[in-house]
């Protein structure tokens, strides 16, 4: 007998219902409120600080928007599917923080934010090959120049690629549920960033010793316009290692910050 049968079709709706409703509130509350601010209240104050001065058309917001809801309902079964589906007892998870203690919540954080930047460059690179692109991974480069809403516009095929790292992370790591949701929130605010078509870091960051490490929007945002190179999500670490920065990301980081603080 599988988990499934402990809960009747209704009760398991309700459960995709619920996660359906929490991976779209908080992509509505965090692309939604960077919308807000730079997108409405600055818009035309603030233009000249863009890393691309045009902004996305209506159309596009709206594309977004819709595959992004798409992505969601894949992401909200996943989520039904490993806590009430038949693999759900093979999962790593422990039951009270207490039971693997504070250090380790907060090194398996950083873990599964390593594990994703690693399984993000290497399938990212992947669906960039040219038999791959268009079944996969055309549908989020309509957005040549993103919005916050592009964080989560992708095709079906690449909604699936990119639920693999939940899947990945509950089989590899002991996890707890809520450091879980604490990793979810910082890729959905990393995400937004990197489609933000604003670079919120500092003068000088793309070469500080440490800082040149951590990807940026303006990295993210040339990944976007040119198509290749820069594929990291959280770091920068495996394109320098693999020789995929764009060689003229410094100069376009720099022209972008100095325009932005020139008041």
């Amino acid at each position: 007998m599988d988990m499934f049968s402990a809960l009747s079709d209704f009760e398991i709706y309700e459960a995709w219902l619920f996660f359906l409703s929490m991976l779209s509130l908080r992509y509505v509350l965090i692309a939604g409120m960077a919308f807000f601010v730079f997108y409405v209240i600055k818009k035309n104050s603030w233009q000249y600080k863009r890393i691309q001065f045009n902004f996305p058309t209506n159309k596009d917001y709206r594309r977004e928007i819709m595959y992004s809801v798409f992505t969601f309902t894949f992401f909200a079964l996943i989520g039904v599917l490993l806590i009430f589906g038949p693999f759900a007892s093979y999962t790593m998870k422990y039951k009270a923080v207490s039971d693997m203690g504070v250090p380790y919540y907060i090194f398996s954080v950083l873990v599964m934010i390593l594990i994703h930047d690693t399984y993000f460059y290497w399938t990212h690179r992947l669906m960039h090959h040219p038999r791959l692109f268009r079944y996969f991974h055309k549908v989020h480069h309509k957005s040549t120049n993103p919005s916050p809403w592009a964080a989560f516009s992708f095709h079906p095929l690449e909604a699936i690629v990119e639920s693999g790292i939940i899947v990945l992370i509950v089989f590899s790591i002991p996890f707890h549920s809520t450091a879980v949701l604490l990793f979810l929130f910082i890729m959905t605010m990393d995400n937004v960033m990197g489609h933000l078509g604003y670079e919120i870091f500092p003068k000088g960051m793309n070469r500080h010793w440490l800082g040149k490490w951590i990807n940026t929007s303006v990295n993210h945002n040339m990944h976007h316009k040119y198509f290749h190179g820069n594929y990291g999500l959280y770091f920068t670490f495996w394109d320098r290692l693999m020789g995929t920065t764009r060689s003229d990301y410094d100069k376009v980081f720099d022209e972008v910050v100095k325009r932005r603080d020139r008041e």
